[in-house]
Protein backbone atom coordinates (compact mmCIF):
# COMPACT_ATOMS: atom_id res chain seq x y z
CA UNK A 1 0.00 0.00 0.00
CA UNK A 2 1.14 3.68 -0.95
CA UNK A 3 2.55 5.78 2.07
CA UNK A 4 0.05 8.48 1.08
CA UNK A 5 -3.38 6.70 1.74
CA UNK A 6 -4.94 6.98 4.33
CA UNK A 7 -7.17 5.09 6.91
CA UNK A 8 -10.57 4.56 5.80
CA UNK A 9 -12.78 7.31 6.57
CA UNK A 10 -9.88 9.82 7.59
CA UNK A 11 -9.20 12.42 4.86
CA UNK A 12 -7.30 15.54 4.43
CA UNK A 13 -9.03 18.96 4.41
CA UNK A 14 -7.62 21.32 1.58
CA UNK A 15 -7.10 24.92 1.29
CA UNK A 16 -10.76 25.91 0.39
CA UNK A 17 -12.68 23.33 2.36
CA UNK A 18 -10.04 24.41 5.26
CA UNK A 19 -10.56 28.13 5.32
CA UNK A 20 -14.27 27.25 5.20
CA UNK A 21 -14.43 25.35 8.38
CA UNK A 22 -12.31 27.30 10.01
CA UNK A 23 -14.89 30.50 9.13
CA UNK A 24 -17.85 28.54 10.64
CA UNK A 25 -15.77 27.50 13.45
CA UNK A 26 -15.16 30.76 14.79
CA UNK A 27 -18.51 32.11 14.23
CA UNK A 28 -19.81 29.34 16.33
CA UNK A 29 -17.57 30.06 19.10
CA UNK A 30 -18.07 33.63 18.58
CA UNK A 31 -21.70 33.31 19.07
CA UNK A 32 -21.30 31.07 21.75
CA UNK A 33 -19.18 34.46 23.78
CA UNK A 34 -22.07 36.03 23.13
CA UNK A 35 -24.13 34.18 25.49
CA UNK A 36 -21.23 34.32 27.39
CA UNK A 37 -19.70 30.69 27.48
CA UNK A 38 -15.83 30.23 28.17
CA UNK A 39 -13.83 28.34 25.93
CA UNK A 40 -11.97 25.61 26.83
CA UNK A 41 -9.66 23.29 25.26
CA UNK A 42 -9.39 19.82 26.34
CA UNK A 43 -6.48 17.14 25.45
CA UNK A 44 -7.07 15.36 22.56
CA UNK A 45 -6.26 11.76 24.97
CA UNK A 46 -6.74 11.04 28.30
CA UNK A 47 -6.91 8.21 31.06
CA UNK A 48 -9.59 5.57 29.84
CA UNK A 49 -11.37 5.34 33.30
CA UNK A 50 -11.67 9.14 33.12
CA UNK A 51 -13.01 9.81 29.75
CA UNK A 52 -15.41 6.55 29.12
CA UNK A 53 -16.90 7.81 33.11
CA UNK A 54 -20.55 7.84 32.63
CA UNK A 55 -21.05 7.22 28.53
CA UNK A 56 -22.00 4.04 28.31
CA UNK A 57 -21.18 1.11 26.12
CA UNK A 58 -21.51 2.85 22.54
CA UNK A 59 -18.44 4.93 23.93
CA UNK A 60 -16.54 2.33 24.63
CA UNK A 61 -16.80 0.45 21.32
CA UNK A 62 -16.27 3.75 19.57
CA UNK A 63 -12.82 4.97 21.49
CA UNK A 64 -9.52 4.14 20.34
CA UNK A 65 -7.57 2.70 23.27
CA UNK A 66 -3.36 2.51 23.95
CA UNK A 67 -1.11 2.36 26.78
CA UNK A 68 0.85 5.30 28.08
CA UNK A 69 4.89 4.43 27.61
CA UNK A 70 5.29 6.31 31.19
CA UNK A 71 2.76 5.22 33.49
CA UNK A 72 1.66 2.02 31.82
CA UNK A 73 -2.23 3.07 32.17
CA UNK A 74 -4.86 2.73 29.62
CA UNK A 75 -5.61 5.61 27.54
CA UNK A 76 -8.19 6.59 25.19
CA UNK A 77 -8.76 8.89 22.24
CA UNK A 78 -11.75 11.33 23.24
CA UNK A 79 -14.77 10.22 21.14
CA UNK A 80 -17.05 12.39 22.88
CA UNK A 81 -15.98 16.02 24.92
CA UNK A 82 -18.68 16.58 26.94
CA UNK A 83 -17.45 14.38 29.81
CA UNK A 84 -14.10 16.21 29.78
CA UNK A 85 -15.93 19.68 30.09
CA UNK A 86 -17.69 17.96 32.86
CA UNK A 87 -14.22 16.89 34.67
CA UNK A 88 -13.20 20.99 34.17
CA UNK A 89 -16.18 22.00 35.60
CA UNK A 90 -16.22 19.21 38.70
CA UNK A 91 -12.12 19.43 39.60
CA UNK A 92 -10.48 22.95 37.93
CA UNK A 93 -13.43 25.74 37.82
CA UNK A 94 -15.51 24.02 40.75
CA UNK A 95 -17.38 27.41 40.97
CA UNK A 96 -20.44 27.57 43.18
CA UNK A 97 -22.85 29.25 40.64
CA UNK A 98 -24.07 28.78 36.71
CA UNK A 99 -20.68 27.59 34.42
CA UNK A 100 -20.90 28.64 31.07
CA UNK A 101 -18.13 26.47 28.83
CA UNK A 102 -17.99 25.68 24.95
CA UNK A 103 -15.48 23.76 23.17
CA UNK A 104 -14.77 22.97 19.78
CA UNK A 105 -11.79 19.94 18.92
CA UNK A 106 -11.94 16.68 16.73
CA UNK A 107 -12.86 13.82 18.46
CA UNK A 108 -11.76 10.34 17.07
CA UNK A 109 -14.64 7.39 16.62
CA UNK A 110 -13.33 3.67 16.00
CA UNK A 111 -16.29 3.13 13.24
CA UNK A 112 -17.73 5.86 10.98
CA UNK A 113 -21.99 6.95 11.75
CA UNK A 114 -22.56 6.26 8.09
CA UNK A 115 -21.13 4.84 4.76
CA UNK A 116 -19.43 8.57 4.13
CA UNK A 117 -19.44 9.58 7.35
CA UNK A 118 -15.64 10.59 8.98
CA UNK A 119 -14.16 9.14 11.59
CA UNK A 120 -12.07 12.42 12.53
CA UNK A 121 -15.64 15.07 13.25
CA UNK A 122 -14.97 18.65 14.16
CA UNK A 123 -16.80 18.79 17.52
CA UNK A 124 -17.94 22.08 18.45
CA UNK A 125 -20.38 22.56 21.64
CA UNK A 126 -21.59 24.29 24.96
CA UNK A 127 -22.47 23.28 28.25
CA UNK A 128 -24.30 24.86 31.02
CA UNK A 129 -23.59 23.97 34.52
CA UNK A 130 -25.52 24.51 37.89
CA UNK A 131 -29.40 25.55 36.68
CA UNK A 132 -31.79 22.87 37.40
CA UNK A 133 -34.52 24.93 35.46
CA UNK A 134 -35.89 24.52 31.96
CA UNK A 135 -34.51 28.10 31.50
CA UNK A 136 -30.79 26.27 30.93
CA UNK A 137 -32.35 23.58 28.22
CA UNK A 138 -34.12 26.64 26.66
CA UNK A 139 -30.40 28.66 26.64
CA UNK A 140 -28.72 25.72 24.91
CA UNK A 141 -31.55 25.00 22.49
CA UNK A 142 -31.74 28.26 21.42
CA UNK A 143 -27.55 29.12 21.06
CA UNK A 144 -26.81 25.50 18.97
CA UNK A 145 -29.74 27.39 16.58
CA UNK A 146 -27.79 30.85 16.50
CA UNK A 147 -24.91 28.62 15.55
CA UNK A 148 -26.70 27.38 12.79
CA UNK A 149 -28.27 30.59 11.97
CA UNK A 150 -24.80 31.90 11.41
CA UNK A 151 -23.59 29.31 8.55
CA UNK A 152 -26.77 30.70 6.86
CA UNK A 153 -28.37 27.41 6.50
CA UNK A 154 -32.17 26.20 6.82
CA UNK A 155 -34.94 26.40 7.48
CA UNK A 156 -34.69 24.25 10.55
CA UNK A 157 -36.82 21.62 12.25
CA UNK A 158 -36.26 20.73 16.01
CA UNK A 159 -37.00 17.38 17.24
CA UNK A 160 -37.73 16.98 21.27
CA UNK A 161 -37.55 13.86 23.10
CA UNK A 162 -36.88 13.13 26.90
CA UNK A 163 -34.62 10.92 28.48
CA UNK A 164 -36.56 10.26 31.61
CA UNK A 165 -39.77 8.25 29.40
CA UNK A 166 -38.73 4.65 29.52
CA UNK A 167 -36.81 4.61 32.89
CA UNK A 168 -39.64 5.66 34.37
CA UNK A 169 -41.94 2.81 32.49
CA UNK A 170 -39.79 0.16 33.82
CA UNK A 171 -39.21 1.62 37.30
CA UNK A 172 -39.96 -1.11 39.83
CA UNK A 173 -41.19 -3.41 37.18
CA UNK A 174 -39.07 -6.14 38.27
CA UNK A 175 -37.13 -6.62 34.44
CA UNK A 176 -34.18 -7.87 34.01
CA UNK A 177 -31.24 -5.97 32.34
CA UNK A 178 -31.88 -8.23 29.19
CA UNK A 179 -34.97 -7.37 29.09
CA UNK A 180 -35.08 -3.69 29.14
CA UNK A 181 -32.08 -3.75 26.63
CA UNK A 182 -34.35 -5.73 24.39
CA UNK A 183 -37.06 -3.19 24.93
CA UNK A 184 -34.83 0.18 23.93
CA UNK A 185 -33.72 -1.45 20.75
CA UNK A 186 -37.10 -2.14 19.80
CA UNK A 187 -37.94 1.33 20.46
CA UNK A 188 -34.70 2.63 18.63
CA UNK A 189 -36.19 0.87 15.79
CA UNK A 190 -39.78 1.65 16.22
CA UNK A 191 -40.42 -2.17 15.73
CA UNK A 192 -43.76 -2.76 17.28
CA UNK A 193 -43.90 -6.76 15.64
CA UNK A 194 -40.64 -7.00 18.68
CA UNK A 195 -42.31 -5.02 21.25
CA UNK A 196 -45.60 -6.91 20.64
CA UNK A 197 -43.34 -9.95 21.69
CA UNK A 198 -41.55 -8.21 24.45
CA UNK A 199 -44.89 -7.25 25.89
CA UNK A 200 -45.90 -10.61 26.91
CA UNK A 201 -43.45 -10.98 29.61
CA UNK A 202 -44.21 -7.99 31.46
CA UNK A 203 -47.33 -6.71 33.76
CA UNK A 204 -50.33 -5.73 31.45
CA UNK A 205 -50.43 -2.34 31.73
CA UNK A 206 -46.82 -2.03 31.06
CA UNK A 207 -47.00 -4.17 28.15
CA UNK A 208 -49.93 -1.66 26.88
CA UNK A 209 -47.75 1.51 27.48
CA UNK A 210 -44.45 0.08 25.88
CA UNK A 211 -46.63 -0.70 22.61
CA UNK A 212 -48.19 3.06 22.90
CA UNK A 213 -44.77 4.48 23.09
CA UNK A 214 -43.29 2.99 20.22
CA UNK A 215 -46.13 4.89 17.86
CA UNK A 216 -45.31 7.93 20.08
CA UNK A 217 -43.79 10.19 17.63
CA UNK A 218 -44.95 12.94 14.91
CA UNK A 219 -46.30 16.48 15.59
CA UNK A 220 -47.16 18.57 18.66
CA UNK A 221 -50.31 16.43 19.37
CA UNK A 222 -48.36 13.46 20.55
CA UNK A 223 -47.84 14.83 23.68
CA UNK A 224 -51.85 15.27 23.96
CA UNK A 225 -52.04 11.92 23.18
CA UNK A 226 -49.16 11.17 25.66
CA UNK A 227 -50.71 12.31 28.64
CA UNK A 228 -53.57 10.57 28.37
CA UNK A 229 -51.76 7.28 27.62
CA UNK A 230 -49.29 7.34 30.32
CA UNK A 231 -51.70 9.39 33.10
CA UNK A 232 -50.82 6.83 35.16
CA UNK A 233 -47.04 7.65 35.46
CA UNK A 234 -46.75 10.69 37.24
CA UNK A 235 -43.22 10.89 36.51
CA UNK A 236 -43.62 10.85 32.70
CA UNK A 237 -46.32 13.47 32.49
CA UNK A 238 -43.55 15.42 34.12
CA UNK A 239 -41.38 14.67 31.65
CA UNK A 240 -44.13 15.70 28.59
CA UNK A 241 -44.96 19.26 30.66
CA UNK A 242 -41.29 19.87 30.63
CA UNK A 243 -41.24 19.11 26.59
CA UNK A 244 -44.81 20.90 26.04
CA UNK A 245 -43.01 23.98 27.98
CA UNK A 246 -40.21 24.61 25.39
CA UNK A 247 -41.94 23.64 22.35
CA UNK A 248 -43.87 26.48 23.12
CA UNK A 249 -40.77 28.95 23.59
CA UNK A 250 -39.00 27.40 20.02
CA UNK A 251 -39.64 29.67 17.02
CA UNK A 252 -39.38 26.97 14.29
CA UNK A 253 -41.40 23.44 13.72
CA UNK A 254 -41.34 20.77 16.59
CA UNK A 255 -41.51 17.61 16.59
CA UNK A 256 -41.98 14.76 19.26
CA UNK A 257 -40.37 11.29 19.38
CA UNK A 258 -40.88 10.18 22.84
CA UNK A 259 -39.21 6.60 21.67
CA UNK A 260 -35.88 8.12 20.97
CA UNK A 261 -33.01 6.55 22.53
CA UNK A 262 -30.16 7.46 20.01
CA UNK A 263 -26.98 9.09 21.84
CA UNK A 264 -24.87 8.47 25.27
CA UNK A 265 -25.94 6.94 27.89
CA UNK A 266 -25.95 10.55 29.98
CA UNK A 267 -28.81 11.96 29.26
CA UNK A 268 -31.24 12.44 31.88
CA UNK A 269 -33.94 14.81 30.71
CA UNK A 270 -35.44 17.26 27.62
CA UNK A 271 -33.20 16.09 25.00
CA UNK A 272 -33.51 17.69 21.20
CA UNK A 273 -32.19 17.43 18.23
CA UNK A 274 -32.13 19.84 15.19
CA UNK A 275 -32.57 19.00 11.02
CA UNK A 276 -32.82 20.73 8.06
CA UNK A 277 -34.23 19.47 4.80
CA UNK A 278 -30.66 18.79 3.02
CA UNK A 279 -29.95 15.87 5.59
CA UNK A 280 -31.60 13.43 7.48
CA UNK A 281 -29.31 13.16 10.13
CA UNK A 282 -29.68 15.61 12.63
CA UNK A 283 -27.39 18.35 12.65
CA UNK A 284 -27.51 18.63 16.27
CA UNK A 285 -27.88 16.70 19.37
CA UNK A 286 -28.09 18.03 23.02
CA UNK A 287 -30.43 18.13 26.16
CA UNK A 288 -29.82 18.24 30.00
CA UNK A 289 -27.66 15.84 31.55
CA UNK A 290 -27.67 16.24 35.61
CA UNK A 291 -25.96 12.98 35.74
CA UNK A 292 -22.47 13.92 34.01
CA UNK A 293 -20.22 15.03 36.78
CA UNK A 294 -21.24 12.48 39.55
CA UNK A 295 -18.15 10.16 38.69
CA UNK A 296 -16.42 12.92 39.15
CA UNK A 297 -17.41 13.46 42.41
CA UNK A 298 -19.70 16.52 42.02
CA UNK A 299 -23.20 15.92 40.49
CA UNK A 300 -24.59 19.07 39.59
CA UNK A 301 -27.61 20.17 36.96
CA UNK A 302 -25.88 20.50 33.16
CA UNK A 303 -27.31 20.65 29.61
CA UNK A 304 -25.44 21.04 26.34
CA UNK A 305 -25.04 20.23 22.63
CA UNK A 306 -22.53 19.35 20.29
CA UNK A 307 -22.14 19.24 16.71
CA UNK A 308 -19.95 18.46 13.87
CA UNK A 309 -18.61 21.18 12.03
CA UNK A 310 -17.37 19.23 8.97
CA UNK A 311 -21.09 17.39 8.32
CA UNK A 312 -22.10 21.39 8.60
CA UNK A 313 -19.89 22.80 5.88
CA UNK A 314 -20.64 19.73 3.65
CA UNK A 315 -24.24 20.95 3.64
CA UNK A 316 -23.19 24.52 2.67
CA UNK A 317 -22.30 26.05 -0.62
CA UNK A 318 -18.80 25.81 -1.74
CA UNK A 319 -17.42 29.66 -0.73
CA UNK A 320 -16.19 31.87 -3.73
CA UNK A 321 -12.56 32.24 -3.99
CA UNK A 322 -10.87 34.54 -1.53
CA UNK A 323 -10.38 38.48 -3.14
CA UNK A 324 -6.86 39.42 -2.95
CA UNK A 325 -4.27 41.96 -4.45
CA UNK A 326 -2.12 40.55 -6.57
CA UNK A 327 1.93 42.52 -5.85
CA UNK A 328 4.93 42.01 -7.75
CA UNK A 329 7.73 40.34 -5.97
CA UNK A 330 10.34 42.60 -5.14
CA UNK A 331 13.09 44.27 -2.30
CA UNK A 332 11.94 48.31 -2.76
CA UNK A 333 11.64 49.42 0.38
CA UNK A 334 8.09 51.69 -0.90
CA UNK A 335 6.72 48.19 -1.82
CA UNK A 336 7.37 46.40 1.02
CA UNK A 337 5.60 48.86 3.31
CA UNK A 338 2.66 49.08 0.97
CA UNK A 339 2.21 45.75 1.12
CA UNK A 340 2.60 45.27 5.12
CA UNK A 341 -0.16 48.19 5.46
CA UNK A 342 -2.76 46.46 3.52
CA UNK A 343 -2.23 43.39 5.19
CA UNK A 344 -2.32 45.04 8.36
CA UNK A 345 -5.81 46.16 7.16
CA UNK A 346 -6.84 42.73 6.75
CA UNK A 347 -5.79 42.44 2.94
CA UNK A 348 -5.06 39.45 1.54
CA UNK A 349 -1.80 40.12 -0.81
CA UNK A 350 -0.27 37.55 -3.03
CA UNK A 351 3.31 38.50 -3.86
CA UNK A 352 4.00 36.57 -7.65
CA UNK A 353 7.43 35.35 -7.05
CA UNK A 354 10.12 35.13 -10.09
CA UNK A 355 9.22 33.17 -12.59
CA UNK A 356 5.11 32.41 -11.48
CA UNK A 357 2.60 34.71 -12.88
CA UNK A 358 -0.29 33.09 -11.80
CA UNK A 359 -2.22 32.41 -8.28
CA UNK A 360 -3.26 29.04 -6.62
CA UNK A 361 -7.01 28.37 -6.65
CA UNK A 362 -7.62 29.63 -3.20
CA UNK A 363 -7.22 33.17 -4.09
CA UNK A 364 -8.68 35.13 -6.16
CA UNK A 365 -6.76 38.00 -7.13
CA UNK A 366 -9.83 41.13 -8.14
CA UNK A 367 -6.75 43.73 -8.24
CA UNK A 368 -3.37 44.48 -8.26
CA UNK A 369 -0.81 47.21 -6.78
CA UNK A 370 1.36 48.77 -9.19
CA UNK A 371 3.47 51.82 -9.05
CA UNK A 372 1.47 55.30 -10.18
CA UNK A 373 3.47 58.54 -10.31
CA UNK A 374 5.68 57.13 -8.07
CA UNK A 375 3.32 55.48 -5.72
CA UNK A 376 2.12 52.10 -5.05
CA UNK A 377 -1.15 52.12 -5.87
CA UNK A 378 -3.93 49.52 -5.34
CA UNK A 379 -5.64 48.98 -8.80
CA UNK A 380 -8.91 47.08 -9.96
CA UNK A 381 -8.11 43.97 -12.40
Amino acid sequence: MAAWVLPDHIADVLPSEARHIEELRRLCLDTARGFGYELVMPPLLEHLESLLSGTGTNADLQTFKMVDQLSGRSLGLRVDTTPQVARIDAHLLNRVGVTRLCYCGSVLHTLPAGPYATREPLQMGAEIYGHAGLEADLEILQLSLQCLKASHLGPFHVDLSHARVLPALLKDQGLTAVQQQDIAQALIHKDMSRMRELAVAVPAQLGVALQALVQMYGDISVLTRAHAQFAAWPEVTQALDQLSWLASHIDHPVSIDLADLRGYAYYSGPRFSVFVPESSDALVRGGRYDEVGAVFGRKRPAAGFSMDIKALVSLLQQPVPQAAIRAPWGDDQALQHAIAALRAQGQTVVCMLPGHDSEVDEFHCDRELVIVQGAWTVQAL
